[in-house]
């Protein structure tokens, strides 16, 4: 009995082994050992971010043959072969080739290869072969390139995700956004009839956008957004699809918006910024009343839009900043009871801003700056408003007893150029305000103490600049401001400001500007943590030796006042200094030498002091030095070649110093490739035009052409808070035009330079100047120069800003004609006796065609005939062989190099007489 139950219990066992056997098969071989074959292909890397476990790490055919038991891998319980395979975040490394066994695994129904690091390598042609796959993702693993066609093989996938981010859009959904692949847009997409949503933003996509795609039955999201060379356009048609997103911003779609949109009755979402559309906003825009938000900004867009806007209840953000909409604001804002951000600003809106503006209770962020509206503003009920910005326009402030309340958390307001008059009294009364601009107003006398009640805890960054401000009043800003680190007061009236006080007053201060005012004191010592200090255009004096106390500074600017003294040492030694404008003051002694390796200037302006001594050499150490100004000093130096070393340099003025010596010997070696000005006027160099120096002006020999006037300038990152303030500093000097010394406040980037007058250079003009095409305003005037003026400067683009000055030299022969010579003025060519022809009033002697030949000037002066003094008649008449001999002895003197050797001839005997202006 007992063996027959100890029978039934093995049969029993051997039933349900068997059963369990078959439930749950093992992989298959050859499915294993691609799996394997895909282990060994990459490397394992554990300190990627994209780390959060190595799952194949755990695949180990010896110990356990069945795959389907391996971390990430799934399989079909009824056949055993793997169907799902998940190795997102599994710390691989390495590269997908077209070959990889990973193809294999036909039978796949799902694969995800998300956050791991392929190289950014291309995605492998072979995701074809996969016809049973529905979800396929590999998003964040560094993908690059094209996407391979076979994908549109995939007839059944519901999701594809090439994304960098976490996706939540709902399946089927196609999201290719920010993986780069710049190529024309695979026109495949459009035989994807079960898509709902298509997101392939900024991928670098380009040619025509397919309008098929528009037609997608099920398509719900489209997404095209900033492919910049991606252009289409929108047909009037009829839509078959539930749309409920779309974003074309940053396309060129150049064409009107068809007023079939609107039968998009589903439609939630429009973003259009800065896709090139043109005319009107169709009025059928009534229609979208699911319409929760709509960017058309930075369009071309005209026209009014009172009609639809009002009718529009859903409606939560509306940004048509940009554009060219002109006329009235629409007649009531009154529907749009769920507005919070309204954007209307840059347009050419006229008229009152309607009352029922200000209704809107829920509005958080308000922009209607640049435009032409006027009318007053009652803020009293914007509860929910953080920022407004009404800049350009012509308004006044309702005032209300109760705004104390009102504006809890205005964090943000800019009032540039409002025409106001005063300071709004609910300034004092916002007590979280971070950001306040009331430049280019009228405000006239003292900041009032009661301004900064409510906010001289929080307040960040203020600017007061362009009024007339006269002081603080008697509480020097309510201070402290333990929070502010922008201020800008320039270009106002005042008097005085904070001086020894400031580093309690204003601790955080960074950037302070207190630039064109009338302060009359020393200067006033920099706020300890300043990046940006500018004080320049007062009357300041004393010296200035407290600028040291500051180690961070990155522009210093104390120009334009009466500063005495020598410049302190410490500036060298500022790691981070990388402008300084010390010009127009009173400093004296040399500049200081020693600049360390780490040196990051890009701009010294030094010019018009009392310097003297040598340039510093140590100013090789500034790499990316840019403009040095140093005229109207004292310096005695030679001519520091060395500068040539600093390729960045764009301009050099040394003007009006003590420099001396010749330029160049025959071994010197220049690359100024990028210089723009060089300005050695009013010095005393010698010796012939430096012909190496000119000839390494590369930027001088290439015309560039301009859409738009541009200055020369340098911007410079200043950081702020948590962000980067780029600072655009311009070039600013003084050149010669047409005998007049100019000021450039903005310096023209074609505005091209050499100035070399009153030394004392000597001989000829070289020909190769004709090679700089693009200088424009060349100066040789003052000097010794001699021979002709080369015909080929002829061929310089001299435009209307341009002179061309070679007076006051020894020049001879006949001034070059055509082009730009053919306008200048006599002026430009005076104090040459040796020269002839248009403009002068001087004639040149011609035989035969037009051959034009000088008359001596010394010859004119004293009358005295040289040894090879020929009369030109003689040598014409002849006969028989005299005849013979007369051409040939006439040629031979015809020749330019005879011209020559009798000019000398007549200057030898009598020695070299000069005239030269000063």
């Amino acid at each position: 009995m007992a063996s027959l139950l100890y029978e039934l219990l093995f049969r029993i066992i051997l039933l349900l082994m068997i059963h369990t056997s078959l439930a749950k098969p093992l992989c298959h071989l050859d499915e294993s050992s691609a799996l394997m074959e895909f282990k060994r292909s990459f490397q394992i890397t554990t300190a990627e971010f994209r780390c959060v476990y190595p799952k194949v790490e755990s695949w180990l055919p010896n110990g356990h043959r069945d795959c389907c038991s391996w971390d990430g891998v799934e399989c079909n319980e009824a056949s055993g072969h793997v169907t799902g395979l998940d190795l997102s975040s599994s710390c691989l490394l390495g590269n997908i080739t077209s070959n990889t066994s990973l193809f294999r695994l036909l039978h796949l129904e799902s694969l995800n290869l998300a956050f791991n690091d392929f190289n950014s390598s291309s995605i492998p042609y072979g995701f074809g072969n996969l016809s049973r796959l529905q979800y396929l993702n590999l998003s964040g693993s560094k993908f690059s390139g094209k996407v391979p066609s076979d994908i549109s093989r995939l007839s059944r996938l519901t999701s594809l995700d090439l994304s960098s981010k976490w996706a939540s859009l709902e399946m089927p959904k196609l999201d290719l956004s920010i993986i780069s692949m710049p190529s024309p847009f695979p026109h495949i997409l459009a035989n994807f009839s079960s898509l709902k949503s298509l997101v392939l933003r900024n991928c670098g996509l380009h040619g025509e956008f397919p309008v098929s795609i528009f037609q997608l039955p099920k398509l719900e999201v489209l997404d095209i957004s900033y492919n910049d060379n991606l252009s289409g356009f929108i047909l009037e048609q009829q839509w078959g699809n539930p749309l409920k997103s779309l974003s074309l911003g940053g396309t060129i779609f150049s064409s009107s918006l068809p007023s079939s949109l609107s039968n998009l009755s589903q439609l939630a979402y429009i973003d259009l910024r800065g896709s090139k559309f043109m005319g009107q906003i169709p009025a059928s825009f009534t229609n979208l009343t699911q319409l929760s938000y709509l960017d058309l900004s930075k369009n071309n867009f005209t026209g009014g839009i009172s009609h639809w806007l009002v009718d529009l209840p859903k409606l939560n953000y509306l940004n048509l900043s940009v554009n060219q909409l002109s006329g009235a604001l629409p007649i009531s804002f009154e529907n749009l009871t769920q507005l919070v951000w309204l954007d209307l600003s840059f347009n050419n809106w006229q008229g009152e801003i309607l009352n029922s503006l200000w209704e809107l209770k829920d509005l958080e962020y308000l922009a209607l700056q640049h435009n032409n509206l006027s009318g007053s503003v009652d803020l009293h009920k914007l509860e929910n408003l953080t920022t407004l910005l009404l800049d350009f326009n012509n308004i006044s402030f309702v005032s209300k007893t109760e705004i104390n309340a009102t504006l809890p958390k205005l964090s943000t307001l800019s009032l540039v150029s409002c025409n106001l008059h005063e300071f709004p009294r609910f300034l004092g009364y916002l007590s979280g305000l971070e950001w306040v601009d009331l430049s280019n107003n009228k405000i006239r006398g003292s900041v009032p103490t009661w301004m900064w009640n409510g906010s001289k805890e929080t307040l960040m960054n203020m600017d007061l600049s362009h009024n007339f401000l006269t002081d603080f009043g008697s509480s020097h800003i309510n201070l402290p401001m333990p929070q502010l680190m922008y201020m800008d007061l320039s270009h106002n009236l005042l008097t005085s400001f904070l001086n020894k006080q400031i580093n309690l007053a204003l601790p955080m201060l960074t950037y302070l500007d207190i630039s064109s005012n009338l302060l009359k004191t020393t200067l006033p010592s920099p706020p300890p943590l300043a990046i940006y200090y500018n004080i320049s255009n007062n009357n300041l004096f004393g010296e200035i030796q407290s600028i040291c106390r500051v180690r961070s500074l990155v522009i210093l600017d104390l120009s334009i006042n009466s500063l005495n003294g020598t410049i302190p040492s410490c500036l060298r030694n500022i790691d981070s200094l990388t402008i300084l404008n010390l010009g127009r003051n009173k400093l004296e002694g040399m500049i200081p030498n020693g600049y360390p390796k780490v040196c990051v200037l890009k701009i010294i302006d030094l010019t018009n002091n009392r310097l003297q001594g040598p340039i510093p050499i140590s100013l090789i150490n500034c790499p990316i030095l840019e403009y040095l100004s140093l005229g109207y000093n004292q310096i005695h130096d030679g001519f520091p070649s060395w500068l040539s070393k600093l390729t960045k340099l764009r301009a050099i003025i040394l003007k009006s110093n003590k420099f001396y010596g010749p330029i160049e010997t025959y071994r010197s070696q220049f690359n100024f490739s990028n210089l723009h000005i060089m300005d050695l006027s009013n010095n005393g160099f010698t010796g012939e035009l430096p012909s190496k120096l000119l000839q390494s002006f590369h930027a001088m020999k290439v015309i560039v052409s301009q859409d738009q006037l541009e200055y020369m300038n340098t911007s410079q990152g200043l950081p702020l808070s948590l962000e980067t303030y780029e600072k655009m500093v311009d070039y600013d000097m003084k050149l010669m035009s047409k005998g007049t010394e100019r000021e450039y406040t903005k310096v023209p980037y074609a505005l091209k330079g050499i100035d070399l007058s009153n030394n004392k250079f000597e001989g000829c003009i070289p020909d190769f100047i004709g090679d700089l095409k693009s200088l424009v305003l060349p100066n040789l005037s003052n000097n010794i120069l001699t021979c002709f003026i080369p015909p080929s400067l002829a061929n310089l683009r001299l435009t209307f800003l341009s002179s061309f000055d070679v007076s006051h030299n020894q020049l001879f022969g006949p001034i070059p004609r055509g082009g730009q010579f053919n306008t200048f003025e006599a002026s430009s060519f005076a104090m040459n006796d040796g020269l002839c022809g248009s403009p002068l009033p001087k004639k040149c002697t011609t035989i035969g065609d037009d051959i034009p030949l000088p008359t001596s000037p010394l010859k004119e002066e004293n009358g005295d005939k040289s040894l090879f003094d020929l009369d030109w008649k003689v040598v014409l008449i002849g006969a028989g062989v005299g005849f013979l001999i007369g051409v040939v002895l006439g040629n031979f003197f015809i020749d330019e190099k005879s011209r020559w050797f009798l000019y000398y001839s007549q200057i030898m005997p009598k020695g070299w007489k000069t005239s030269r202006r000063r």
